[in-house]
């Protein structure tokens, strides 16, 4: 659907868009990790001609805000204390961009340098610097779960194995920085903010928190945004500071962070320090399962609260087990804040669960995928944590994977540093809560609303009407296209229900004054979510154009259907009509032809107990990857060779673009395993803030990948459809690190699996 746009240059992204009389703003950020702010002085930087306003933390609301409401912890701009370097200061708008630069350099800020801590592990001890005062041990989230009975799982195993793994920190990434253009319409009163969002209502909702103004008077544009990857769910001090701005100068503020300002403000992958415990008997069934897990959140919460929670949750979605314990923690340290990445919070878990159990196997002389077989949930499943697991074809994806990649004739008869893994994942179709669990209300009564186990409004809203001269049909949803396609899957479901061409369709998904709510692009919900809401409101708009043309032919509405841009009566086959000529008739006689339809996910899903929300979703996905490597045993470097995966996505609507989410997750999951690794000095400062010295996979690196689909339709998705988008990822660190081992005979466990670690592993496997 954008694709020509988008190769062409016509498509228009944030930094692109140019408005007269436009002014552009720049944050001076802290050079310090942790201290306390005893002065500002903006005077030589207001004095700079050019400089039209500079805000300091007593400039802008004194309001805090953030995901959590609990944990609301984050400031516009720092009021008293700064918690990381790179944490913001002051900002400066001016009529250009050097000069706005220029003007932070004039900014005297006067610092009390307190002590810092950059290990979780050490955040936690007694007499550590507190990140926050409300955080005791700088500990922001706790989560204990027990399911089932853990020590008596474990009496019953016949093997026991323990192991400690390392998630390394990394960066979205997206091509595209972070970008903010302000300005206010109707005399002032109506905010218009044009930002790379990838949540536009959460955005909306913020700001209008913040601002202490109406949803309705703040309309948010979300122009063409290149990726996302997590990396633009938070609200940022652009979209707010350019807000502030813009209403006092009553000119448009323009803000896009450097690449530098996006690894300081871009809320990366937790750092996660992790322990499995699994016990299973002779034949590998799983007996107990326990997970310990430190996740290092930086210095304000973000989406980290619910990365905690889902760092554990999902673990019991693949395997069957009655025994199960996670106990997480997010700890606060003196470095920038993490936040939500693809798989959100379940890629490294998954990396440690999977090594564990291929460890296992290898214990036991059992064959890896075999291990996973015998394990393997099915259809009609509720988990040990209460997830209802409804289509399932796990199972098909294992065997297909085998076959595909020739295992059985690979695994354990290649040469020492040729090797070959599996791994497998499995993630939600949109989460089944939203952020805010009460109905939608003036953010400005700021009241925090208690938790409700049920989904108050639809989470996907759409409406299609169709034209006066019934040649086009225009889809009106809030759904966000960061790149992954969405504007081509809900226009191919909107031209299906309809019974139109693809191209009779356009999508409007940009505007929140055009378009009706839709909760944005994050826990893989736009084709499930999203679609559901695109059927209903087409099947709505068909119900009254049938029941129209049912006047006409003298029959019943249930005997009509659409399809190849017509209209046909069922039970009288020489009846039909153009499909415009039958949407003309009606607009002549009855006026705009339009249907609205919403979608919001079932009631009570999920158990009773605290954080049982979050893993819970009306569908899951599986998937399962072998990965072949080579590894030269001399220097530790690691090539891909090839990579086989097989998806449970449901019925896919679209085959070209599943099997393009798939290449994409199995490079970025494989840079992640391989090379991707933010590195801070002893002071806090990022030392690998560009792509230069922060490595990313190219084409270069890249294995052959093949991507396959097996059989399978979810009753709870529009047209048996389910996610793909970052379910993807999941399988992929596991299936290299397992590759790796295989083809050194070592087991590399904290992530990334660079060449000197595999060197060191080798040289301490052949030392007495």
């Amino acid at each position: 659907m954008d694709a020509a746009d988008k190769v062409s240059g016509r498509a228009k992204y944030a930094a692109d868009l140019h408005f007269e009389n436009v002014l552009h703003g720049k944050i001076l950020t802290s050079p310090i990790a942790h201290g306390r702010i005893r002065s500002i002085d903006t005077s030589r930087a207001k004095a700079l001609p050019g400089v039209k306003l500079v805000l300091t933390g007593r400039d802008v609301p004194d309001i805090t805000y953030g995901i959590s409401p609990p944990r609301y912890d984050e400031h516009v701009l720092a009021k008293d204390k700064v918690r990381h370097v790179g944490d913001e200061v002051a900002a400066v708008i001016a009529v250009d961009e050097r000069t706005a630069e220029k003007a932070l350099s004039l900014i005297d800020v006067d610092y009390e340098e307190l002590p810092a801590v950059f290990n979780p592990m050490e955040a936690m001890k007694d007499g550590a610097p507190l990140v926050h005062e409300k955080y005791p041990r700088n500990i922001n989230t706790v989560v204990d779960h027990h399911f089932g009975d853990c020590e008596k799982g474990f009496a019953e195993a016949d093997h026991i194995r323990e192991e400690e793994f390392v998630g390394n920190h990394i960066y979205q990434s997206p091509i595209e920085p972070h970008a903010a253009i302000a300005d206010w319409e109707n005399d002032g009163t109506t905010l218009v903010l044009y930002s790379s969002t990838q949540v536009p209502h959460y955005l909306q909702y913020t700001i209008a928190r913040v601002l202490d103004m109406p949803l309705g008077r703040i309309r948010v544009i979300r122009p063409t945004v290149g990726g996302g990857f997590g990396g633009k769910l938070d609200t940022t001090p652009l979209d707010l500071i350019a807000s502030i701005a813009s209403k006092q100068l009553g000119r448009p503020v323009k803000m896009v962070y450097s690449r530098k300002e996006m690894f300081l403000h871009g809320r990366g992958r937790h750092k996660q320090h992790m322990k499995f415990k699994i016990g299973v008997k002779k034949d590998g069934t799983l007996t107990a399962v326990e997970s310990r897990i430190y996740l290092d959140g930086g210095a304000y919460t973000s989406y980290g609260a619910i990365t905690a929670y889902y760092a554990g949750s999902m673990i019991p979605t693949l395997y069957r087990m009655t025994n199960y314990r996670y106990q997480g923690f997010r700890v606060m340290t003196n470095k920038p804040a993490c936040g939500a990445m693809r798989g959100h919070g379940v890629p490294q878990p998954r990396f440690a669960f999977e090594s564990l159990l291929s460890m296992i196997a290898d214990d036991l002389d059992l064959d890896p995928i075999e291990i996973r077989i015998r394990n393997a949930v099915g259809p009609n499943t509720r988990t040990c944590n209460d997830l209802e697991i409804r289509s399932c074809a796990f199972p098909q994806t294992l065997t297909a994977v085998r076959e595909k990649s020739g295992w059985s004739r690979k695994f354990g008869h290649l040469p020492p540093g040729k090797g070959i893994g599996i791994g497998c994942g499995g993630f939600v179709s949109g989460a089944g809560y939203s952020k805010y669990r009460g109905q939608v209300q003036l953010s400005s009564e700021k009241k925090l609303e208690p938790f409700q186990k049920k989904s108050v409004f639809p989470h996907s809203n759409a409406i299609v009407k169709i034209s006066e001269d019934g040649t086009a049909a225009v889809l009106l949803i809030l759904a966000a296209e960061i790149g992954q396609g969405a504007l081509t899957v809900l226009t191919q479901i909107c031209a299906e229900t309809l019974g139109i061409g693809y191209g009779r369709v356009r999508i409007r998904t940009e505007d929140t004054d055009i378009s009706p709510l839709d909760l944005g692009a994050y826990s893989s919900r736009t084709t499930l979510m999203g679609g559901n809401a695109v059927v209903m409101a087409s099947k709505d708009l068909l119900q009254k154009l049938f029941s129209f043309m049912a006047g006409l032919w003298d029959c019943a509405p249930a005997d009509l259907r659409a399809g190849n841009d017509r209209i046909y009566n069922g039970r009288d086959g020489s009846k039909s009509i153009d499909w415009a000529e039958g949407a003309r008739k009606y607009f002549n006689d009855h006026g705009p032809l339009v249907g609205t339809g919403w979608y919001k996910p079932p009631e009570d899903l999920g158990g009773d107990y605290k954080g049982a929300a979050v893993g819970t979703s009306p569908a899951f996905s599986f998937s399962s990857a072998v990965c072949e490597c080579r590894v030269d045993l001399e220097t530790g470097q690691v090539k891909l060779e090839r990579f086989f995966d097989y998806h449970d996505c449901g019925t896919p609507i679209n085959p070209q673009a599943v099997h393009g989410q798939v290449e994409g997750a199995v490079v970025m999951g494989a840079g992640e395993t391989l090379m991707e690794d933010v590195v801070y000095d002893s002071r806090g400062n990022i030392l690998n803030p560009n792509l230069h010295d922060y490595l990313l996979m190219t084409i270069g690196d890249a294995p052959e990948i093949f991507s396959g689909l097996v059989d399978s339709y979810e009753p709870a998705g529009p047209y048996g459809a389910k996610e793909v988008g970052e379910g993807a990822t999941l399988p992929v660190l596991a299936a290299v690190a397992h590759a790796i081992a295989n083809a050194t005979g070592v087991w590399i466990k904290d992530l990334p699996i660079t060449a000197e670690k595999i060197l060191k592993a080798l040289r301490k496997a052949k030392s007495p």
